[in-house]
């Protein structure tokens, strides 16, 4: 009874570990897009080619050589998430009675900021700070999977420093370290009682730092065009935390660790004049969900396996589209669609992530208010299309104590972005050559 036990709540916790925010973010798995307002009124079109200012530095930190003297950029983005699951024909018949998650959506505001500093003419450094994983979802406590799932938080934070390089006129190149802090605290109920509407909680909390890298190239062959590729490293999380179990089982807990490492990102953007007051920009994104595979949650006393996290996710992929306008001397005006192909789908799909692929509409606009300070502003609405069913129980990865959930998931997005950017100073002056000395 003991082993079942154990087994049935170390699958039911680690089944979680690292699959929480995927309801509550929106770049595909658990992954955070929103780290520029201008890059954001595009649909991040162009984002690795400078449509997102100082802050394109998230995607391509070449994008730095783009901003002359010393300039900061400043944004805060709100993520207003609407997520249901809703149980349908071959749930538990003992849990369908519980009905569905109700809105698991939690509202979130992520901060990010760039600022670049123009040492000469060839020389710039900064530094780049968001969020690149995290939000927030739960269900009610009592519902149809909430052995599967009753709340899941996460937080994280990067550091980015940059130094950049302009060889010549038209390539520039540039690499930076990329410190993160990664943090989560999951709970779901323990199928340890005949009362469904008192199932105690299991939970399980953990964090870690890691450093990973940045690089990136940009190409400016002609006035009006840029062509930009970035790459962010994977970063290497030794999570270490506490699994906690209520009573009679908790002597069962003990510190466990996982091994995380986040996926790849490869980054192209093109942006291109197509008259003195308007630019287009496409954006092409790749990020390396299937390096995740099947994770191991250890026990730090006994170093064994105590289970496998069955992520398995497949590559995500975003295609876009954008432009922006200047409406007037002051004022600029952008739109953006971007299709993007999650790495979720009904072979992986869990409580945790009822995801999907998804199309994002986006808006925004700039007003230079004087020549140091503009003000940004961007709105976008992202909707789920495709497959949306869910299956967790017997025979599937995601199974804890052989409870059957069968489920249709919906979703959607409102984002709200707001920023501005400050310009501190006028570039550097170029490096003159010594002067010539003649002997008379």
């Amino acid at each position: 009874m003991t082993t079942t036990i154990r087994g049935t709540a170390l699958a039911g916790i680690s089944a979680a570990v690292l699959t929480l925010t995927a309801g509550g973010a929106f770049a595909g798995a658990f992954g955070i897009r929103e780290q520029s307002t201008l890059a954001q009124g595009e649909a991040f079109a162009g984002a690795a080619s400078g449509s997102g200012g100082v802050s394109s530095m998230f995607w391509n930190p070449a994008t730095i050589t783009m901003n002359p003297g010393w300039v900061s950029e400043q944004n805060l983005t709100f993520i207003n998430l609407s997520s249901k699951i809703t149980p349908t024909d071959g749930t538990n018949p003992a849990f369908a009675g519980l009905g569905g998650s109700g809105e698991i959506g939690q509202g979130a505001v992520i901060p990010s900021g760039a600022t670049s500093y123009q040492v000469n003419d060839r020389l710039w450094i900064g530094i780049q700070t968001g969020a690149p994983f995290g939000l927030v979802t739960k269900p009610r406590d009592n519902w149809a999977g909430e052995v599967y799932g009753r709340s899941s938080r996460i937080f994280s934070l990067s550091i980015n420093p940059t130094v950049g390089f302009k060889v010549n006129e038209w390539l520039s190149i540039a690499a930076g370290p990329n410190i993160e802090y990664f943090r989560l605290t999951l709970r779901q109920a323990l199928p340890i009682s005949a009362n469904l509407l008192a199932l105690p909680n299991a939970s399980l909390k953990g964090e870690s730092w890691g450093v990973g890298f940045t690089a990136g190239v940009l190409v400016t062959p002609w006035a009006g065009t840029a062509l930009g590729v970035g790459y962010r490293s994977s970063v290497h999380h030794d999570i270490e935390g506490a699994f906690a179990l209520p009573a009679p089982v908790s002597f069962l807990s003990q510190q466990v660790t996982a091994n995380l490492n986040t996926p790849e990102k490869l980054s192209v953007g093109l942006t291109q004049a197509v008259s003195p007051v308007a630019r287009m920009s496409l954006g092409f994104e790749w990020d390396n969900w299937s390096r995740l595979g099947t994770i191991g949650v250890v026990g730090r006393t006994t170093g064994g396996i105590a289970t496998t996290l069955p992520l398995n996710y497949k590559d995500g992929y975003t295609y876009s589209v954008g432009g922006e306008y200047d409406w007037s001397p002051a004022l600029t005006v952008r739109a953006g669609v971007a299709y993007e192909q999650s790495p979720i789908d009904f072979s992986n799909r869990s409580v945790r992530l009822p995801d999907s692929d998804r199309f994002n509409v986006s808006v925004g606009g700039s007003y230079r208010w004087n020549e140091k300070l503009t003000l940004n502003i961007a709105y976008s609405h992202l909707f789920l299309v495709g497959d949306s069913k869910l299956l967790a129980g017997p025979g599937r990865d995601y199974n804890v104590g052989n409870i059957a959930l069968a489920a249709e998931t919906s979703g959607s997005a409102d984002i709200v972005s707001v920023g501005f950017r400050y310009v501190f100073g006028a570039p550097a002056a170029p490096i003159a050559p010594a002067p010539l000395v003649r002997k008379f």
